[in-house]
């Protein structure tokens, strides 16, 4: 009786080592196959950072946060090109306006300019006539009266002025004198004032314009120059000139009662 419930003990005991084993072997394999799988997956992790850096997989965390950056970029550039578009087309406009006010800008010169011949205020060269009237050859023996012909006939000088305008003359001037709207030809003592400034014979009378028209005008038949040539004697001179220039008027042009109608306007209305 004894030996039996011994036996069965130590079976017993036997039994239980080889259970503890195999439980202790079958954890050091759990533990063994976690401890794989956490390095596996600790490799992975450090092979898909590295791989982020040559060009490989992307983390999704910065690969939104590339996308943010590149959705910021192109907002950008199409801000920037916005901005470009509008500056190309103000550059254009001011261009456009540049050119408008410089034609502008041409016309009221170039007008500022015909009316400033027109007045006589600048010097002109052109095409024209050059017209030379003097006192007839005194005769032998006889000195006449001391008076110069021209000088008492002033007003032909006047009509000849007037004859050239009608020719088309576009500037006249008498011994360096321009003629203009305001200037006065009369007889002043023993001198004849042109623009207030004493003249006396020869005098020589310069004409811009068709040399053609303008000789013909003042040679026709029974015109201004027959007449000074016939009537009083005086030697008249003509010559055709392809260029010829004639000073500005020197004085001072004042307007005491013309006004601007304008200015008249504006007075009228105050």
């Amino acid at each position: 009786m004894g030996i039996i419930p011994l036996a069965l003990r130590l079976n017993r005991n036997r039994n239980m080592k080889e259970e503890r084993q195999m439980k202790n072997k079958g954890g050091i394999v759990v533990i063994t196959v976690l401890a794989l799988l956490i390095g596996l997956i600790i490799s992975v992790q450090i092979s898909t950072t590295e791989s982020s850096d040559v060009g490989g997989l992307i983390p999704v965390g910065k690969l939104v946060g590339l996308e943010q950056q590149l959705k910021d970029l192109r907002t950008e550039k199409e801000t920037i090109m916005q901005e470009y578009l509008e500056l190309e087309a103000r550059l254009e406009e001011i261009e456009q306006k540049n050119l408008s006010e410089n034609a502008l800008m041409q016309v009221v010169t170039q007008d500022l300019e015909k009316y400033k011949m027109g007045s006589g205020v600048v010097d002109v060269v052109g095409p024209g006539i050059i017209v030379t009237v003097d006192d007839p050859i005194p005769i032998e023996g006889n000195p006449g009266d001391g008076y110069s012909t021209i000088m008492v006939r002033y007003d032909l000088l006047l009509s000849l002025v007037n004859k050239l305008k009608d020719a088309g003359a576009e500037a006249i001037s008498i011994n360096g004198q321009r003629i203009i709207a305001t200037t006065e030809i009369s007889l002043a003592g023993d001198n004849v004032n042109i623009n207030a400034i004493p003249t006396a014979p020869p005098y020589t009378i310069k004409a811009i314009g068709n040399p053609d028209t303008l000789e013909s005008t003042l040679t026709i038949r029974y015109g201004i120059v027959e007449t000074m040539r016939n009537n009083y004697g005086l030697q008249v001179s003509l010559s055709k000139q392809k260029e010829l220039t004639i000073p500005r008027y020197s004085g001072v042009i004042k307007f005491r009662y013309a006004k601007a109608v304008d200015e008249v306007t504006e007075t009228v209305e105050e």
